[in-house]
């Protein structure tokens, strides 16, 4: 998890140098994003015989690949024009929009412990945007719509799950992903330089071995062990925001991050245990 917090800064910090000094378009950077991070899976594919490409679900693959390119593309023109730190600290609020929509759509139980987690994470938002003492900009509003968009996406992501591997949906996501970034793209398309092709093929490695690592270490232990670690994500927002584009994350950015991120590993852990409680049960020989 340590890893995958690293890595996701590290892409996010690029996307960010690229959309701002480089005059790379945001949008095309989420296609190379999602275009190149099939080329990362492909030796995957190739190793289990392209079994993950057979599906039932075809439908709702498409729908997440649809909701997820709305999410990419307003999170990468978010960062684009947000300093790090803080739109890494806005991107901890997912899972607070997640469970919401769980409660809504899944009929998911949330019982007060959790939504009184709920409303110390939203007002750790409020924290960081401040809304009527700071004028709050385009960027944190797209960073937090992004989310939004990004939970219904989980929630669709938590059907799949249901009967497809994390492999399958990893891959349909990239296959979806390119064609909707990519017309999108084509309204801004240059062709980039050698040097800024070479840093959109390290964006789609960081991008799909982070993601590959996060799921891993969910996979090898509990998430109130793994979760505390990526909050490490703020510390590599904060050292790489002033190292490379002199951005000093404010104290209202520490305090919301921290509120933000201590309700949302609250809520994971306390679904996590929920979940292992109703499977023991289900598990008790009867009679």
């Amino acid at each position: 998890m340590a890893l995958a917090a690293a890595m996701f800064v590290c892409m996010h910090a690029i996307i960010r140098d690229l959309g701002k000094n480089a005059d790379l378009h945001p949008f095309e950077i989420a296609f190379f994003r999602s275009f190149l991070g099939l080329f990362v899976l492909a030796p995957l594919l190739i190793r289990q015989r392209f079994r993950p490409l057979h599906t039932t679900n075809m439908k709702l693959l498409f729908l997440r690949g649809a909701v997820n390119s709305a999410a990419m593309l307003m999170f990468f023109y978010g960062l684009s024009i947000t300093p790090l730190a803080q739109a890494t600290a806005l991107g901890f609020t997912a899972p607070l929009f997640a469970t919401l929509l769980a409660t809504l759509f899944l009929g998911e139980v949330v019982r007060v412990r959790r939504w009184i987690a709920i409303l110390i994470g939203f007002a750790g938002t409020l924290v960081i945007i401040q809304p009527g003492t700071a004028e709050v900009g385009l960027g944190p509003i797209l960073i937090l719509t992004a989310t939004v968009v990004w939970s219904v996406a989980l929630i669709i992501i938590k059907f799949l799950t249901r009967t497809e591997s994390s492999v399958t949906i990893t891959v349909y996501a990239s296959i979806f992903l390119s064609p909707f970034t990519l017309a999108a793209a084509s309204f801004f398309w240059r062709w980039p330089t050698l040097e800024e092709a070479g840093w959109l093929c390290l964006i789609a490695f960081l991008g799909t071995i982070a993601q590959t690592a996060m799921n891993q270490s969910l996979k090898l232990a509990d998430a109130s062990v793994v979760l505390p670690m990526d909050f490490s994500k703020m510390i590599w927002a904060a050292f790489l925001g002033f190292f490379i584009f002199g951005e000093l994350p404010g104290l209202y950015t520490w305090i919301g991050g921290a509120m933000i991120f201590v309700s949302t590993t609250y809520i994971t852990v306390r679904e996590s245990r929920i979940k292992k409680k109703a499977k023991a049960v289900a598990e008790e020989p009867s009679g």
